[in-house]
């Protein structure tokens, strides 16, 4: 192919038209002004030319950009939202032809594919959506990619094809129960962010047994990450004010501030008789 030639091959092979003449093309210096980071995941959301909002994710070889609402990428599969849309439109009106029988009604190899490519862009945002701390649109995307692996494991004409969609399930839990357990830290609902951390942990384990692979167990990242994560906020937990006063207390004996004793057990002594 010449130089002069302004078609190219995407990745899956199909022709797209490109101009490899256009300095407009070049990105560099966008990418000087924003340095990549290993190992840090760097995001940023502004409001492109469209007025409509987007978020970038800067990768080692240069920025992905996603909108921040609908399918990431914008394109409308089949005039549909996303492909997850477009089979679950097929399957209800399947039902809805013959609702005295099950629809027979399956999704094959290149169906199965086409589920998880578009999952993975979801994934790609939420993981963007973490970093920038908006938790509630990584519950958002997450429970969305939870809809689609449920759909996979109901439909997929294979159980390698269910899998093939939901291997990426657990990954998704933790990110969930991430952003679900900060915000509730975040908002200082300490008792919530505990229990959020405890749910995360079993829809983790009723995962793998749902799959049938207990094996797993033992040695998923994403369980121990959330076991970890559990007891560093259960060590973290605030201070009643009854704690609090019996902690200075102990303090103002071992100092022998005998005033300052004095003046908190007469506050832990309301404190406790308000409770009686």
């Amino acid at each position: 192919m010449g130089t002069q030639d302004k078609v190219c091959r995407s990745v899956d092979g199909s022709k797209v038209q490109g101009d490899s003449l256009d300095v407009n093309n070049d990105i560099t210096q966008l990418l000087l002004k924003w340095d990549y980071q290993p190992g840090q995941v760097a995001a940023r959301r502004f409001k492109g030319k469209d007025g409509k909002e987007k978020i970038q994710l800067r990768v080692d070889l240069g920025i992905l950009q996603m909108n921040a609402e609908g399918r990431p990428d914008g394109k409308r599969p089949m005039g549909q939202d996303s492909w997850f849309d477009f089979y679950r439109t097929r399957w209800e009106r399947a039902k809805a032809e013959n609702p005295d029988a099950d629809p027979s009604f399956q999704l094959v190899a290149e169906e199965c594919s086409r589920l998880q490519q578009e999952a993975i862009q979801y994934h790609h945002r939420y993981i963007c959506f973490y970093q920038l701390e908006d938790y509630d649109a990584v519950e958002r995307d997450a429970d969305r990619n939870l809809e689609v692996f449920g759909f996979a494991r109901a439909f997929a004409s294979t159980e390698e094809l269910a899998w093939s969609v939901n291997q990426f399930a657990p990954q998704l839990l933790l990110m969930r129960t991430r952003a679900v357990g900060a915000r509730s830290l975040k908002a200082k609902r300490h008792t919530e962010a505990v229990r959020r951390i405890e749910e995360g942990i079993t829809a983790l384990e009723d995962f793998y047994h749902e799959f049938n692979r207990e094996d797993l167990l033992d040695h998923s990242p994403e369980i121990n990450s959330l076991r970890n994560w559990l007891e560093e906020v259960k060590h973290r937990k605030p201070l009643s004010e009854l704690e609090k006063l019996q902690r200075a207390l102990a303090e103002a004996i071992q100092v022998e501030d005998y005033e300052k004793a004095a003046q908190v057990r007469d506050r832990l002594k309301k404190l406790q008789s308000a409770k009686s």
